[in-house]
């Protein structure tokens, strides 16, 4: 083990702690050859076996081709052999405040990255243990105490692309207008750079929202992924007014006076070869404005009914719902349950040249080519029930309502539906059958209601397990209890649990998918709709015709190793099953 060289520099009292390292040592093939035959990873004949095979170019990487050695195997041998520590980067996640502390031109010029803090000294991770201006130079930038470990480099690389992502200048410009060429000015190129990394972050982070919150001494930004809120690094108190103006100017709509008020935009950006649509909101708020950025993936209108989360039998189900030449299908929902991607789902997969299809939305999310869509404005008149009424002169074969809100557009639905429409919609009940119920409470008649439903189907999201590192495990007691499970359906079951890896984020999960309950009327279950019977009785009988309840779709999703019993426990909590 080498001792440690201690360097000063006078100027800033900077101490920068490195391995003792002979300056004429090269890291080249032969070194590395030679070191791993003096701990034993490979012999002189292997040695010279490889070395007549390559001309002596290459060894290395025909090694770990080949398999005889790992990338891991060689790192760690090149950091003992240094006097260095090794370390696995697929186990570190740095804090924000560690990874701003480097720049990202020097990150990726000395291909290093921030590991932790020890005893005072920044520890950094580096490829390559004998690069001595890397050594040199990032201590002296940093004006600190700096240790180094040794990391494998891809491990270097893939940390570089998540942490310093490139990018943030093209991305900059290609946002900023020729009208905001004049208030923007060389002085905001960092605002700039920081709005557009935030983007670009929250989409290689598959971010559904990017929340930007003023905190009473900081500047709160969260991103919502796979459903749940993530904090990330906070840029400074101070550079909170200059991050919403900047927003605002990007959002052609927005006020950028205007503060007293809530407002709301679009934004479209192109990160790479991908454009970005994001819904804007701003609220006023003690410390300043709130802003909430959705962000519009055109990519989940492209998902097929397997990609929602279908079983085969519910997806034949509900294939031979939207067939149907006429009526209403519901689904339904809290909000943030999916309903408006699997419409989007459907619309897909109903789209057809031979078919008009016509949406009503407020507002219009994702456009999609070949379908008619019309934006609700209730300021001018432009309401559902309004804009129903225009669109089914239109000659539709189908029609999508964002949601049914009122009895006025019931029944307008209700009189599409049975005049030769299919129509699809949203209501906001906890199940199926209750559906039925709230269309009848909205005013709309049970007779009505029982000659135009087709289905409903209720649905709630779950995270998925990260296919790169779930793992098998085991139920408790009380899961298998809340879940009503017994030991012959546990003994054929995969049960699988969540580990973290960079994939994920350390999560173990990674994407949502839908977990369903489909109501399907038949004669019976019109009849008793017109008889009003009850939620409890429409439930009981349709339960008899093989309906599963959202939990029971839950639990087939567990046993089949695609998410957790915590996730579907948690998902359907408080329903009677």
């Amino acid at each position: 083990m080498h001792g440690e060289r201690v360097d000063k520099e006078k100027k800033g009292e900077m101490i920068c702690l490195l391995p003792q390292l002979a300056p004429s040592m090269p890291a080249n093939d032969e070194y590395v050859i030679e070191i791993l035959k003096d701990v034993g990873l490979m012999t002189q004949e292997q040695a010279d076996e490889l070395a007549g095979r390559t001309g002596g170019l290459h060894m290395v990487e025909t090694l770990i081709k080949e398999g005889t050695v790992s990338p891991e195997d060689v790192a760690r041998t090149l950091a003992s052999q240094n006097g260095m520590d090794f370390v696995d980067l697929s186990l570190v996640t740095p804090s924000p405040e560690l990874v701003g502390l480097l720049s990202p031109e020097n990150a990726r010029r000395y291909k290093t990255v921030p590991v932790s803090e020890h005893d005072g000294s920044l520890v950094l991770a580096i490829a390559d243990p004998m690069d001595f201006e890397a050594f040199d130079s990032i201590g002296f930038l940093l004006k600190r105490p700096v240790e180094f470990v040794c990391a494998v480099p891809a491990q270097i690389n893939d940390k570089l692309d998540r942490l310093y992502p490139q990018g943030l200048e093209e991305l900059g410009k290609a946002v900023v207008t020729e009208e905001e060429e004049e208030y923007n000015g060389d002085d905001d190129a960092p605002i700039i750079r920081l709005v557009s990394n935030l983007l670009i972050e929250a989409q290689n982070n598959r971010a559904s929202d990017i929340h930007i919150e003023p905190m009473e001494k900081r500047l709160r930004i969260r991103y919502r992924i796979d459903g749940n809120l993530q904090e990330m690094q906070s840029p400074p108190k101070k550079l909170q007014g200059a991050i919403i103006s900047r927003l605002k100017i990007m959002t052609a709509s927005m006020n950028i006076a205007e503060k007293r008020v809530p407002q709301d935009g679009r934004i479209q950006v192109k990160v790479g070869d991908k454009t970005i649509d994001l819904r804007v909101s701003s609220v006023p708020t003690v410390h300043g404005e709130s802003i909430v950025m959705r962000i519009l993936d055109k990519s989940s209108l492209m998902l097929g009914l397997p990609e929602l989360g279908f079983m085969s039998d519910d997806q034949a189900t509900f294939e031979r719902l939207v067939a149907m030449p006429d009526g209403i299908i519901l689904v339904t929902g809290p909000t943030g349950s999916g309903k408006t991607t699997t419409l989007y789902g459907c619309l897909n997969y109903m789209n057809r040249p031979d078919r008009k299809i016509i949406t009503v939305e407020e507002p219009v999310e994702y456009q999609m080519t070949g379908i008619n869509q019309v934006q609700v404005n209730a300021e001018v008149g432009m309401t559902f029930a309004a804009a129903l009424r225009a669109m089914l002169r239109q000659a539709p074969n189908i029609v999508m309502l964002g949601e049914i809100r009122d009895k006025e557009t019931a029944e307008i639905a209700i009189n599409a539906s049975l005049t030769g429409h299919l129509v699809l919609s949203t209501l906001h009940t906890n199940d199926a059958p209750a559906a039925v119920a709230r269309l009848v409470d909205i005013g709309v008649q049970p007779f009505l209601v029982s000659s135009a439903v087709r289905g409903i189907m209720a649905q709630r999201l779950v995270r998925k397990l990260c296919a790169n590192c779930k793992v098998p495990g085991e139920m408790s007691e009380y899961e298998a209890r809340v879940l009503n499970l017994d030991s012959s359906q546990l003994s054929k079951a995969t049960v699988m649990r969540a580990v973290g890896c960079e994939k994920c984020r350390g999560k173990g999960f990674r994407g949502r998918m839908g977990i369903f309950e489909i109501f399907v009327a038949d004669d019976e279950v019109r009849q008793m709709i017109n008889r009003s019977a009850t939620t409890l009785q429409l439930r009981h009988r349709t339960r008899e015709m093989g309906m599963r309840t959202l939990r029971e779709d839950g639990i087939r999703k567990v046993l089949a190793g695609l998410t957790t019993p915590e996730e579907v426990i948690s998902s359907t909590m408080g329903e009677d099953h």
